[in-house]
């Protein structure tokens, strides 16, 4: 497996391939195969690497499940997905027991255990594999020496076949299971190293979730590579700086929120300046200007990309030009905060009107839908005809985001379509507010949503976390300050009418929660009309 040291485990790609074969063998000895799901419950660890090709390899389709998803609702996947084998982390592994358990109840006399395999790993307190021994769990380095090495696995006879099932965060209701393909995988693995110019032998630091997209299909991409992967079970910014520091990393992904982290760090857990310039890859939600410079003057080169679940995570980049070169830092950073153009692996990406499907003016102010199509598309939600029907209207899959086009192309991101806010009847784009937001100085995260208005129907409500040590005594004060700051530098009715100060709620993956923001926004009631 190669060395491992506390809290991370580094794979190089000389003996991984046993691995693989043992573990796809012994999956295939228990009639695991084409049509069976294999669930895998695990943060970043080796394990969870290796299933991304010996449970294909055995043609079977690996489900990688969030490990911050309560038990109901794992409950619901393994559900959903029929998986016949849950391979589980120690440290999760009375997460699974017990959504298996939710399970039971509910099937009865219909339901039928999961082959349960346990993943030990000796830099944890043994207690909870002692545990889930005693519960009857295969451990996974017995499992994989019941496997035969030189296993004779054979590639799917058609490319369509599934390789992968991921499931969206549901967050309006019951998730959605998005069904990849081997041609899509394929492609992608080739593509994303492609756009990041990943060299052979690179050095890659799992600081993004392998559950999320399957690593933007790095997990694949790595071993076409012949790169060598630093897997981090927690994820913290001393984490990443030692990885920088200690193992050569010359490569890493992760959502803004990680990033910014990163930036925001106290000096005792930073390391600058770099000792090499480390290549990051930034999307899952839309970056900032100001988090672009700051990235950027601390010596990390940032390759922003786009995309979705459904695309086999970012299938869009914004592709730097030299021209750009010559601009000032704070222009840069606006424009590399566009989506961009499309990778070499995805034939379509258009914005058009949702409505007529035809493409908006390439003016840089005409909303549209931005929508895509090709193999770098998902094959479609996993028994949800009615949901496939709404995402591939006229041909192409409908990403739910509202964008623009300007005039070279490049593509960017205005909204959530459920996300704009409509004021007065005008349109007001969140992420626009946003990014004036984390401008201030005081700023360390930022979400703005729709709260009603007596006045205006709707108008932006601020919900801000402050950066450590900044003064919150008179958060009235506070409040004040940022609304000014803002009104200085956007149109009056895009200026938040009310901010609410504290923790913002994330997903796994670090995505704001703007659904949970809302409630609380409705919660606040309206705003009401002035009397002035």
């Amino acid at each position: 497996m190669g060395m491992r040291r506390r809290g991370t485990s580094t794979i190089s790609h000389g003996t991984t391939p046993t691995t693989r074969r043992r573990l796809a063998s012994a999956l295939a000895q228990r009639s695991v195969g084409p049509g069976c799901t294999v669930a895998v419950i695990a943060p970043n660890v080796p394990a969870l690497y290796e299933a991304h090709f010996g449970v294909p390899m055995s043609g079977a389709v690996v489900n990688c499940v969030n490990i911050r998803l309560n038990a109901e609702t794992i409950a619901f996947l393994l559900d959903h997905s029929v998986a016949e084998v849950v391979m589980v982390d120690q440290e999760f592994f009375t997460l699974a027991e017990e959504s298996l358990k939710i399970l039971a109840e509910k099937k009865k006399w219909s339901f039928r255990p999961p082959i349960l395999i346990v993943i030990g790993d000796p830099t944890c307190d043994p207690k909870p594999l002692q545990y889930a021994l005693g519960r009857g769990a295969i451990e996974y380095e017995e499992f994989l020496k019941t496997g035969d090495p030189e296993f004779a696995w054979k590639p799917p006879k058609d490319e369509w076949q599934s390789i992968a099932l991921g499931y969206t965060s549901g967050t309006t209701s019951s998730p959605k299971g998005v069904v990849l393909h081997h041609r899509g995988a394929y492609v992608m693995a080739l593509g994303v190293a492609m756009v990041w110019g990943m060299p052979e032998g690179a050095v890659y630091l799992w600081t993004l979730p392998m559950f999320h997209c399957n690593g933007w299909c790095y997990t694949w991409a790595m071993a076409a590579m012949c790169g060598t992967n630093i897997c981090l079970r927690q994820v913290s910014s001393k984490a990443i700086y030692s990885g920088i520091v200690n193992h050569g990393v010359t490569h890493m992904c992760a959502a803004p929120v990680v990033f910014n982290n990163l930036i925001n760090a106290p000096a005792s857990e930073t390391f600058l300046p770099l000792p090499r310039v480390v290549n990051i890859m930034v999307a899952g939600a839309a970056p900032t200007p100001s988090l672009l410079a700051a990235l950027s003057i601390r010596g990390f080169r940032v390759t922003h990309t786009y995309g979705l679940s459904e695309t086999y995570g970012p299938s869009t980049v914004c592709a730097w030009k030299p021209e750009w070169d010559r601009l000032p830092l704070e222009e840069r950073s606006r424009l590399h905060c566009r989506q961009g153009v499309r990778y070499g692996a995805l034939e379509g990406l258009d914005v058009v009107d949702p409505k007529t499907m035809a493409p908006v003016a390439a003016d840089g102010k005409s909303y549209g839908e931005i929508v895509m199509r090709g193999n770098a598309v998902m094959k479609g939600y996993l028994k949800n005809p009615k949901a496939n029907a709404e995402a591939f209207a006229g041909g192409w899959y409908h990403s739910g985001d509202l964008g623009v086009k300007h005039p070279d192309g490049y593509i960017e991101v205005k909204d959530r379509m459920k996300d704009i806010i409509i004021s007065g009847g005008e349109n007001i784009s969140s992420l626009e507010v946003e990014k004036v937001l984390y401008a201030h100085p005081a700023v360390l995260e930022a979400s703005v949503v729709a709260r009603a208005d007596e006045q205006w129907g709707e108008s932006p409500c601020a919900f801000v976390t402050l950066k450590e040590g900044a003064d919150s005594s008179d958060e009235a004060a506070v409040a004040g300050d940022i609304m000014r700051f803002c009104r200085e530098r956007m149109p009056g009715y895009w200026v938040p009418k009310s901010v609410v100060f504290g923790p913002l709620p994330k997903t796994a993956t670090g995505k704001i929660k703007k659904h949970e923001l809302r409630t609380k926004a409705k919660e606040l009631g309206p705003v009401k009309k002035s009397r002035m």
